[in-house]
């Protein structure tokens, strides 16, 4: 199955049309069928990954992201630390506060995991 099949099958197993999914994702109808149709290499890469991070398939190799949870996260992390990088040495300490603050409340807490204070 190529990726432009992928693609469809995601597209029309999640959102009722195309169409739906092309307004959805702002993207002009005829683009993406053309696409679709012919291949996805010739959109812009940008796009590329907005269409999979909407449909939560992995950029990669177009699996699903909710089978592939570890890459999931993998992304989810690489996401995070490009804008922590962007940061000044002040925005870091306060990002680390704030975390540091929200694993304290409950609400914030990931379920079934325990802080090594929690221990």
């Amino acid at each position: 199955m190529t990726k432009a099949e992928i693609l469809k099958k995601e597209i029309l197993g999640q959102y009722r049309s195309v169409r739906q999914f092309a307004l959805e994702m702002n993207i002009p109808y005829s683009t993406l069928v053309t696409a679709l149709e012919r291949g996805i290499e010739g959109m812009a890469y940008g796009t590329v990954i907005k269409m999979c991070d909407k449909l939560s398939l992995n950029p990669v190799d177009f699996s699903s992201l909710e089978r592939d949870a570890s890459l999931g996260a993998q992304l989810l992390e690489n996401r995070v630390m490009q804008n922590y990088v962007k940061l000044n040495q002040a925005g870091r300490d306060k990002v680390l506060e704030l975390m540091d603050d929200f694993v304290q409340i409950d609400r914030y807490k990931a379920k079934g995991k325990k802080s090594k204070q929690d221990k």
